[in-house]
Formats: structure tokens, C-alpha cells, sequence
């Protein structure tokens, strides 16, 4: 009985030496882990192949991650592979997966997914509901009726619940159709040190993962702040009053205890909408939120509206990718890449023609491997012709091909005669023209290597055919791409159609449909002996070259020219863009190859 208070006073000794001791060990490992991640924050963009390690004492947090999949089977590929790339401890990280309302392939591939990987995570689950693709009142597969924003709270609820039964530190949300490209998002985000905080995502647009502005409804508001901030002209961590699709809660932080999605606060009079509820719910429970566009993180296709189809989110996902891959300005030169395991594999197509010939010199193969990805997307099968090189044309070559410049031919912009690029460009056309007619082809398409798609290029493009065969249209060649010269000359709408005009001067061949009577009418022209750059050629035949002395060398100028309007294909970069380069103007000009003596001539008002 004595020895109880000396006993009580020894525990009280060992509670208050807890008390002085632990916070400190607690903050050092703290310490250590803001000290190596400031070396993320000295940089704009982390290099995909750095590593991100912590300090041996230092354990990483735990992650519980909620993903609810419907429709998703186009993307599942695409962003299981960047979310398993992500630089952080599998073990740590929890995955809970719902599935439901599908009409595509969506549950088998995240049940084969799941399968492959719940070894190396902590937990992986996956619940696949099972359900019509439908809710009531539903117009499509892309519309957001009340019920299903009801059920995306109650999801987002049940995984806030479970994530704190897990005694998880972090949440994250995140959309299947999010691809994080950065493997240091998570370190990124947790660094910020926020109870709310989203990485900043790139689109094709205008559009985000973030609002600066709310109306009295909560609805987006225009803002000063926001394109500074989504072109990253400002970067940094900024306060929004919207952040949506991929976030991550700190549930470590006392004030995350008031945040829930469902069920509405009573004082709720705003519309059902499951990111202006959690939006609502923030602001009531006095917790920020934050938007991260220190690096870049990653991409996310733009939502489309209710009307449109499960074919168009297809579409306007796979012209992501293909952009994306596209050097800048157009894009930032990454490709995302699917998990082998789920790997697509589209069906090949040649979209009606006897052959589609993608024209491209064999020492660039930077541009093949991005045009052989992109058609690859499209599902397009494709003739790799290889393009006659200026480097490997002589005097002897050109004499043995009775090859010469039309003697009058003066570039009209650049003061100069052909160039040896311009020659090899002239003969790879002639080449394809040669074959469609030795083999007996019936129509082709011809794109050059240095150009992009528009969004649904394929679908477009098999409207376009579809319409020239219903009203029986008598054509040569229609241009899918090109620079028209003369803005101000009207063109004819072709009768019956809504895509087609009437082919005025036009410079390019990026893209075009050849038929065998047109091959055969650019043949008889005779062009070799009085050689001009192949996209002048064109319209001299189809006789609406500003020129008459040049179309005068060309007496039969009867080539039946139209042009899809608007064009399904343009460059990947225009003259003085960053990486522009031309290897065709820039080879050396004709003068050079010895066949003709180089007159220069006044410039031509065109």
C-alpha cells in the first residue's frame, strides 16, 4: 500500500519524458523528410527516370486511394500504367476500387489488373456492382443525372469512412481517365503540406482541374487569376474555391474531421452536384483548398456534354495521347504508354482505300516512330514509303532521271530556285503516283510525316468518303490538309455535300486522296524535265496556278481537285514555331547539284 504513490510518480515521469521526447523524434523525421523533397521544388520539371527516396529512418505515410471506374475501358490501360509508376512505396499504398453502370470491358480489365498486382500493394479491393449501364432518367452514358451524383457522394463518402477506419494519413481521389505522368506526385502533394490540395492537369483546352471563381450557385466563375495560372505563368501552391477529378486529403490534420460528402449539410440549398457539394462542404468546415502547378503532373482528357456519345470519349482520349506525343508547341513530347498487360490492340484499318502511303525520310526516325504511334492509336494500317533523300541526289542521278527545273521558276517568298529537298519531296509523290498506277489501284491516301489529326480523324474521314460516293462525285485528288493562298477567292461548296469545296491555289501536301485517274493525269503531265515544287505542281494541274507562264509548260491541266472543309490533318509545326524544321527548304538549292544554272527573278505577287 506504501508503494503506490512511488510507483504513480515513476508513470507520471514516464508520461511527461513521452511528452518532451516524442514530438521532437516526430519533428526530425518530419524535418528530414521536407529537407530532400525541396530538391523537387528547385526544378520546373522532375525528369521521369529520377528517384525519390527517404531516409531509412523515415517511414511513408500511408495512402488509402479511392478510384470508381464506369466507361473506362479506353483509358484503364493508359492510367493503371502511370498509376503503378508512381515513385512510392506499393506497401503503403491501399486501393479501393468500385466498378459499376458499364457497358464496355471496364470490369474484366481492372479484375485482371487487380489480380497481377495485390501482391505488392498493402490491399487492393474491387467491388464490381452489378447493374444496368443506366440510371433513370439517364439521356446518355455521359449524362450526370441526380442519382448518379448521389451515388458518386455516397461512394466518396464510404471512402473517406474507410480510409479512416484504416488509420490512413492520406486520401486520394483520383478519375480513371487522369494520367499522372510525374511519378513524384504523391511526394509532390504531401509536401505541400495542405488538408486539401489537387495537381494541376493539362488538357487540350482551356480546361482544368481547378475553378478561381464561383457564382452564387457555386457554379465556375471567369477570373483574373485562372489562365496565369493554368498556362503557368504563375507557379506555386494557390488557394481556389474548386478543385475536382484527382485530389489528395491529409487526414492527419485535425481540421480533415469536419470534411464529408454525404449526406448534404442541412443548410445545403445549392444544386446536387458532387464536386460543388465537396466544394460547399470545404468552405464549411473552414478548410482550404489548393491547387499544385509547380511541375507538371499530368493530363486529363476535356468532359464532353450530355448529347454526346461513348464512341466521342474514345475519340477525344486517344487525340489526347496523340497530341501529347507531339513536340511542342502542340504538345510536350511525351508518350504515354499502356500497361503491357491490358495493352489495346485496335483492329487495322486502310479506311477504304487499296493503300495509305505515310511518306518519311528513313534517317528521321523520330518522326516515324511519333507517326507510326499515332496512326497505331487510330487504328490506321499504313505503307512506310520511303522518301527520296536530298542527301543522296547527284548530277548523274538527275541527268539519268532527265530531271531539270522549269527554267522560268523562281520560289515567290524565298528569292530562290528548287531545292534538293524539294526535288526528293517531287519524286517520293511521283514514285507513289507511278505505283497506283502499275498496280491498279483504285483510290490512296498519301500523308507526309510532320503533321497532326484532328480530334475523330478516322469517323471524319470515313464521312467524308461516304459522302463522295453518295452523290457519285467525279474526283482526282481532295486535299485532307494544305495552306490555301488566296483568302479572299471564295471556293465552291461541292452540291450534296457539307465537307467538300472546290480546290483553289493551295500550297502543301501534307494529306491527300489520290484516285488512279488522277495518278495517271499528274503522270502525263510530263513533270520531271520541268520540275516545281510538287504542292505548286498540283494546282497548275487543276489549272488554278496565279502563274499562267508556269501552266503554260502544262497544256492539259484538266486534274479534278476538291478539298475536305474543314481539314482533317495540319502541320505539327508552322514556320518560326519553336522546333520547327524543315528538311526540304533547308537542303541546299538547285544551283548546287550542278544540272542548271541558278537565274533569280523578281518575286511574284501572288
Amino acid at each position: 500500500m506504501r508503494r503506490r504513490p512511488a510507483i504513480l510518480i515513476n508513470l507520471l515521469l514516464v508520461f511527461f519524458v513521452c511528452c518532451l521526447v516524442l514530438p521532437f523524434s516526430y519533428c526530425t523525421d518530419q524535418s528530414s523528410f521536407h529537407e530532400k523533397s525541396t530538391q523537387f521544388q528547385e526544378e520546373l520539371f522532375i525528369p521521369l527516370d529520377s528517384e525519390y527516396t527517404l531516409d531509412a529512418s523515415t517511414l511513408e505515410p500511408t495512402i488509402f486511394v479511392a478510384l470508381f471506374v464506369r466507361n473506362k475501358e479506353h483509358t484503364l490501360p493508359y492510367f493503371l500504367r502511370a498509376f503503378q509508376d508512381l515513385n512510392y512505396s506499393k506497401k503503403r499504398i491501399s486501393v479501393w476500387i468500385v466498378t459499376d453502370h458499364n457497358s464496355d470491358e471496364s470490369a474484366a480489365m481492372l479484375e485482371k489488373w487487380v489480380n497481377s498486382v495485390k501482391s505488392l500493394y498493402h490491399d487492393v479491393q474491387l467491388e464490381e456492382v452489378e447493374t444496368q449501364w443506366f440510371y433513370d432518367n439517364q439521356q446518355s452514358n455521359l449524362d450526370w443525372t441526380k442519382e448518379r451524383h448521389k451515388r458518386m457522394l455516397m461512394l466518396r463518402q464510404e471512402a473517406i469512412d474507410k480510409a479512416r477506419q484504416a488509420w490512413s494519413d492520406y486520401v486520394l481521389f483520383i478519375d480513371a481517365d487522369n494520367i499522372l505522368m510525374n511519378p513524384h506526385t504523391l511526394w509532390h502533394l504531401i509536401t505541400v503540406d495542405h488538408v486539401v490540395v489537387a495537381p494541376m492537369l493539362n488538357t487540350l483546352g482551356s480546361y482544368s482541374n481547378y475553378w478561381c471563381g464561383q457564382d452564387e450557385r457555386g457554379y465556375y466563375q471567369r477570373t483574373d487569376d485562372y489562365f496565369p495560372i493554368k498556362n503557368r505563368e504563375k507557379v506555386g501552391v494557390f488557394e481556389v474555391p474548386m478543385i475536382h477529378s484527382t485530389f489528395l486529403i491529409d487526414l492527419t490534420k485535425k481540421a480533415s474531421r469536419s470534411l464529408q460528402f454525404w449526406p448534404l449539410l442541412n443548410d445545403y440549398k445549392l444544386d446536387l452536384d458532387d464536386i460543388i457539394v465537396f466544394s460547399y462542404n470545404c468552405k464549411a468546415a473552414g478548410v482550404q483548398m489548393y491547387i499544385d502547378n509547380r511541375f507538371v503532373y499530368g493530363f486529363m482528357p476535356i468532359p464532353l456534354r450530355v448529347h454526346q456519345t461513348l464512341i466521342e470519349d474514345v475519340e477525344v482520349f486517344n487525340h489526347l495521347l496523340m497530341e501529347v506525343l507531339t513536340e511542342p508547341p502542340v504538345g510536350i513530347g511525351i508518350e504515354i504508354k499502356p500497361l503491357e498487360l491490358l495493352k489495346p490492340i485496335p483492329k487495322q484499318s486502310k479506311l477504304g482505300f487499296d493503300e495509305i502511303y505515310m511518306i518519311n525520310l528513313v534517317r528521321r526516325h523520330d518522326r516515324f516512330y511519333r507517326m507510326k504511334t499515332v496512326l497505331e492509336y487510330q487504328g490506321i494500317h499504313f505503307n512506310h514509303f520511303k522518301a527520296i533523300d536530298s542527301k543522296t541526289l547527284n548530277t548523274t542521278y538527275l541527268k539519268k532521271m532527265h530531271i531539270d527545273m522549269l527554267p522560268q521558276f523562281t520560289d515567290p517568298y524565298r528569292e530562290r530556285t528548287l531545292t534538293r529537298g524539294e526535288i526528293g519531296c517531287f519524286l517520293s509523290h511521283y514514285f507513289i503516283w507511278q505505283e497506283v498506277v502499275k498496280k491498279d489501284m483504285k483510290q490512296i491516301l498519301i500523308l507526309e510525316d510532320d503533321i497532326r489529326f484532328e480530334n475523330a480523324f478516322v469517323r471524319r474521314m470515313k464521312h467524308v468518303m461516304d459522302e463522295i460516293e453518295f452523290i457519285k462525285l467525279d474526283w482526282d485528288l481532295v486535299y485532307i490538309g494544305r495552306k490555301r493562298m488566296q483568302l479572299k477567292v471564295p471556293e465552291n461548296p461541292v452540291p450534296g455535300t457539307k465537307v467538300l469545296v472546290e480546290a483553289d491555289y493551295s500550297y502543301w501536301t501534307l494529306g491527300y486522296m489520290l484516285s488512279q485517274s488522277g495518278a495517271k493525269k499528274l503522270l502525263a503531265g510530263d513533270p520531271l524535265p520541268k520540275m516545281v515544287p510538287v504542292d505548286e505542281y498540283l494546282p497548275i494541274m487543276f489549272n488554278k496556278h496565279p502563274i499562267q507562264s508556269y501552266m503554260d509548260n502544262y497544256p492539259v491541266r484538266n486534274l479534278m481537285a476538291f478539298s475536305v472543309e474543314p481539314l482533317l490533318v495540319y502541320p505539327t509545326h508552322y514556320t518560326g514555331q519553336e522546333n520547327y524544321f524543315s528538311d526540304t527548304e533547308t537542303s541546299s538549292i538547285w544551283e548546287e547539284v550542278g544540272s542548271v544554272v541558278y537565274n533569280p527573278r523578281q518575286k511574284h505577287e501572288l
